[in-house]
């Protein structure tokens, strides 16, 4: 079994256990369990606030002390665990703490996914900028996959969606333990002084420049991420309640529709390599902040008319460059302007400012700000204009970071990755 393929393996795996229900979980708890908003804002954080610590945490203990692929491997098995307590839980604040605990063990393993496949592919003499994200699209076509299982097994209202990805997530735990080792670089000197000694070597990015730049303005885009993931499908299925649209084929499959958001990345993954190099990292992130504000804008014209599914549909295509221009090519941006005894700290921080303080906000004050701002009087959402005030938001981040980010692009950059 060549290298590629069991990394491959992993990556399909590592979004499938996600997918089976990050875009379900809204349906679940808004339409299903009739929550509101900022209660399932608080739950959808979790997601964020595990982001705050963890990444940058086992970033750190994969660096200095434990190998990354059994490290990766025990955090699986435990999320799978606690995924299958989840149907026993019938309240939100309980299903909080649940998710919260889940979340802690999940979050991290994303960016011990990559550093995982980076040290392997390096290690086999692979050119980790054209290997990586051929391989990593295969985690795309894990999350749609696992999208269409959850909605076609009747699950995406109902809990079964956490057993789905437990047993997947379980399945996965094992699997890693079979994976080539990736042993912690053990670089650090006798005479290391205690931040040297703990891995925090990391944080002092933040002391250049262009980097914290980077990771600020990843923490503001980090905000809006997950905003469609949280409301899509609630947004799509909550249709029912229009006597026109209660039968239509947007509302009984909305998941599979939005999958293809994903399906779209998968083609703008093996695009990453060519626009990188060709534009640079300042111009694709500035691509990915226009893709968001055509990815909320077109969801503001969205119904199941055929007018308003064609901007549904076309809403999903950005979505792949919105996306994967964002966190794909800010790892790789992160791999190639790091030292090697620091990357996988390094990518642990950039999942924690994206994933953890942006997605924390995000979830958070969306929740508060639909609340307070965009219910009708009877109580149901204006997505309209819910939609129309996520665009605003991402295109000001866009022009500041046009006007703030000050890079140099040179392709060389790319290929100069030390293992």
């Amino acid at each position: 079994m060549s290298i590629k393929f069991r990394l491959t393996a992993m990556s399909f795996l590592q979004f499938f256990v996600w997918g089976a229900w990050l875009i379900t979980i809204g349906t679940y708890c808004l339409n299903a369990k009739g929550w509101t908003f900022p209660q399932f804002g608080a739950i959808f954080s979790t997601l964020a606030l595990a982001s705050l610590f963890m990444p940058a945490l086992t970033g750190i203990i994969a660096d200095k002390w434990v190998n990354a692929e059994r490290l990766y491997g025990i955090l699986h098995i435990l999320y799978g665990l606690i995924l299958f307590y989840v149907p026993s839980v019938d309240d939100p604040n309980t299903l909080y703490y649940v998710i919260f605990g889940a979340m802690i063990c999940y979050m991290p393993t994303i960016s011990l996914s990559n550093s995982i496949a980076y040290y392997i592919l390096k290690d086999n003499k692979f050119d980790v900028v054209k290997t990586f994200p051929p391989i990593r699209v295969w985690g795309t076509i894990g999350f749609i996959v696992a999208m269409w299982a959850t909605n076609l097994s009747g699950s995406k209202a109902n809990s079964n969606q956490f057993i789905i990805g437990g047993i997947a997530a379980i399945i996965l735990g094992l699997y890693s333990f079979s994976l080539p080792k990736c042993p912690p670089p053990r670089t650090i000197k006798k005479d290391a002084s205690i931040i040297e000694q703990l891995g925090l070597n990391a944080f002092k990015l933040f002391g250049n420049y262009k980097m914290a730049l980077f990771f600020i303005f990843s923490m503001f885009l980090g905000a809006a991420l997950q905003l469609t993931n949280m409301y899509g499908d609630s947004f799509l299925s909550g249709f029912e309640q229009v006597a026109a649209y209660k039968d239509s084929f947007v509302v009984k499959y909305s998941t599979i529709i939005l999958s293809i958001s994903q399906m779209s990345e998968t083609l703008f993954i093996l695009t990453i390599p060519f626009f990188l190099k060709r534009f640079g990292i300042k111009k694709v992130m500035l691509f990915a902040m226009m893709a968001w504000v055509l990815r909320f804008g077109l969801f503001a014209y969205g119904d199941p008319s055929l007018f308003g599914t064609m901007h549904i549909v076309l809403s999903c295509i950005v979505y792949g460059m919105a996306f994967d221009f964002f966190n794909i090519s800010g790892s790789l941006f992160v791999e190639t302007n790091t030292d090697s005894s620091i990357r996988s700290s390094a990518q642990g921080l950039f999942m924690m400012m994206t994933n953890g303080v942006g997605a924390w906000l995000g979830s958070k004050i969306s929740g508060y700000v639909i609340s307070t701002y965009f219910l009708f009087p009877d109580g149901k959402t204006n997505w309209h204009d819910t939609w129309l005030a996520f665009a605003a938001y991402s295109l000001v981040i866009g022009i500041l970071f046009l006007i703030f980010f000050k890079h140099k692009h040179n392709p060389k950059d790319l290929t100069n990755v030390q293992h």
